[in-house]
């Protein structure tokens, strides 16, 4: 096997390691989830500086270590500055950066996953600012449906039954999946509005969600998301805790 390899990839994560270097966890197409060391990239004139910070695509020559691969050559291929200009945007992308990592894998190509997450990014970064929360919503929805948990929304998932976006009595739970429409047997849950019914249902089109709907509605599906995604994947998105701050209403 060669030492060296090439690959695309997005800055995700990047840790301080050593007193000149950083540690990045990227996303690449060919090899899926990776760690690497970009060496001097702590050091202000250093080429690597600006490469190895978040949310910017590279594409990467690779050298296999012991314990840590090392990269050698990279040339910028898009940066989405915008993102840490703004803590909306940046809280967003950071969101859907850690549901990605909860899901990406090592060493298989993972094509489909990286062009979601970047055309979800990119979404963000050119949205107008009130679109960034809808767009981080359908985004989170997309990447839970890509790793085969998407709720369910537009029939009850306990009744089969399809669920109009004027319906009554219509719940959302995570333990079973998704909306449920009233069924007096399971414990209650909060009732969805038809606003919030027509908001979940415009998540799995590829379009950006319609605007003019209330940004309150958007912070109560986004809450229903958050709660379905840490029950289904069992982990706890650390991103979300500043979406109240950044999105209050």
């Amino acid at each position: 096997m060669s030492r060296t390899y090439r690959v695309t990839g997005i800055n995700l994560k990047a840790a301080p390691f050593g007193e000149r270097d950083r540690l990045l966890t990227i996303l690449t197409r060919e090899q899926g989830l990776l760690r690497a060391v970009a060496g001097g990239a702590r050091q202000h004139q250093s080429r690597m500086a600006g490469r190895s910070t978040l949310f910017v695509v590279n594409d990467l020559h690779i050298v296999r270590g012991r314990s840590l691969d090392r990269i050698t050559q990279v040339e910028t291929i898009t940066t989405l500055g915008k993102l840490s200009q703004n803590l909306a945007r940046l809280t967003a992308a950071q969101y859907l950066a850690e549901l990605t990592l909860f899901q990406a894998i090592a060493a298989q190509p993972q094509e489909e996953l990286f062009v979601l997450l970047l055309e979800h990014l990119q979404r963000l970064e050119s949205c107008a600012l009130p679109q960034v929360l809808p767009s981080l919503v359908q985004g989170a929805y997309h990447l839970l449906a890509i790793a085969g948990v998407a709720p369910q929304v537009f029939s009850c998932c306990v009744r089969r039954v399809v669920i109009a976006p004027d319906a009554l009595r219509v719940g959302f739970s995570a333990a079973h999946g998704g909306m449920i429409l009233d069924v007096p047997t399971l414990p209650p849950s909060p009732l969805l509005t038809a606003e919030d019914i027509a908001a979940l249902q415009e998540l799995p089109q590829s379009d950006p969600p319609q605007l003019g709907r209330s940004p309150r509605c958007w912070l109560r599906i986004e809450k229903l998301l958050r709660t379905y995604a840490e029950y289904h994947l069992d982990k706890s998105l650390y991103s979300a805790t500043l979406i109240d701050s950044c999105f209050h209403v």
